[in-house]
């Protein structure tokens, strides 16, 4: 008998047939002798509908109560499953976030897992029942509910496997494993038997929407057995470890690309020192995630900078720079939208001298031109016009190796969270 954390996304879980066969996926499992922890997400596109709503009253609504009216869709979820496998002859329990135990900071849309009291979650076990836990939410210490942010029933998932000690965290979804690029756009990519930790964790934060990055760091912080399955069929997925064999030959893992970027320039900066430590921490003061920075020559003592942030803080982004430009001087701010960031990823790279070049020649024959870059040990991103995405995605992938002879699996619509 082994103890499985079971995830299922919102698409999963989209309607009610699906839900069904969500309930007889568990009762499978259990009925193999195994304990079951299920995780869910809200039905479909519930989160996105809620979130319309609030908008028609408030364009700007206060985070505590998106917190509290976000959080339904999961414990609509959670019901109706525990509701469909009692149906089915079977005992579960349903659980809020806070009855599962998980204890919070009080950033509200973001929070932070600071403690997992999973008492009761255990006591549920023993007695026999399949638990059904609502992903994505959360209490803080002094009795606030909060959500994790986007990604966060993979979080919920994996952090709830490491506090009962799981054989196995299961996420399913909705393509049968992690594959080297977007099954979507690449009909022959390559799907993997297994992947590293830290590979995933760069697929993740690059673009790759199977896996969330907060869920794949406290896999590897806690060496939680993780595989990425399909909900729809009983295909063998992809294993996330610490140390994955790579493929004879395969240098490049993955290909992942990321349309949520906005570019921003601070052009004419005063070049003092503690200029950038007061620029970038401001952003950070109002919790502004930047990602590449680049800096310009020096010229009549003044600097240009750009540096990249997620879309939807392009705007937040320039208001904190206007809010201090008494402090930080600057001639002007531009910024500029209709960007991809692209990038390959495989722990080989190390070793294999001109992987980047080659990246760069495949871009520049489709007729693109680069307009940022980044490395590290195992990556390479650049930042380019979204013109042309797709061409440019294929053809690395050409160029790296990683196309097959059998076309990829595609399932249901992406899983939100």
């Amino acid at each position: 008998m082994a103890l499985y954390v079971m995830k299922f996304g919102g698409s999963s879980v989209g309607d009610l047939e699906r839900l069904k066969r969500v309930a007889k996926r568990i009762i499978e499992k259990k009925e193999q002798g195994h304990q079951c922890v299920v995780v869910v997400s809200a039905m479909g596109d519930t989160t996105d509908e809620l979130i319309d709503q609030s908008k028609n009253l408030n364009e700007n609504p206060p985070a505590r109560e998106m917190d509290m009216l976000l959080t339904t869709g999961e414990q609509i979820s959670v019901a109706l499953l525990s509701i469909a496998i009692h149906q089915l002859g079977h005992d579960a329990i349903s659980m809020t976030g806070w009855q599962a135990g998980f204890r919070t900071d009080e950033t509200h849309g973001k929070a932070r897992i600071h403690d997992i009291q999973p008492e009761r979650v255990k006591k549920a076990l023993d007695d026999g029942q399949i638990v059904i836990v609502a992903g994505f939410q959360g209490m803080s210490d002094c009795g606030e509910i909060t959500t994790l942010g986007r990604g966060g029933s993979d979080t919920t998932a994996v952090a709830m496997a490491a506090a009962i000690e799981a054989d196995i965290c299961e996420i399913y979804t909705d393509v049968d494993g992690i594959y080297s690029t977007d099954p979507r756009i690449v009909r022959c990519a390559r799907k993997l038997k297994e992947i590293s930790y830290d590979e995933m964790l760069e697929l993740a934060h690059l673009g790759a929407a199977v896996l969330h990055p907060r869920a794949v760091e406290y896999a590897k912080h806690n060496n939680v057995c993780l595989v990425v399955r399909s909900s729809f069929n009983h295909n063998e997925g992809t294993y996330v470890k610490e140390e994955a064999i790579m493929e004879q030959g395969v240098v490049v893992s993955g290909i992942a690309y990321d349309k949520n970027v906005a570019r921003i320039s601070v052009l004419g900066v005063a070049d003092l020192p503690g200029v950038l430590a007061k620029m970038f921490g401001a952003l950070a003061d109002a919790h502004i995630d930047v990602d590449i920075i680049v800096q310009s020559g020096v010229q009549n003592g003044e600097a240009d900078f750009s540096f990249t942030t997620a879309l939807h803080d392009r705007e937040r982004a320039i208001a904190v720079l206007d809010r201090i430009r008494a402090e930080v001087p600057y001639r002007e701010v531009t910024s500029e939208t209709d960007l991809v960031k692209i990038s390959i990823v495989g722990a080989g790279m190390v070793s294999h001298p001109g992987v980047a070049a080659k990246m760069f020649k495949v871009i520049s024959e489709t007729g693109v031109s680069i307009k940022m870059v980044s490395t590290s040990e195992i990556k390479v991103s650049c930042v380019v016009a979204a013109d042309n995405i797709h061409d440019i995605i294929r053809a690395l992938h050409t160029a790296y190796g990683l196309d097959t002879l059998e076309q990829a699996f595609v399932g249901g619509p992406k899983d939100r969270r």
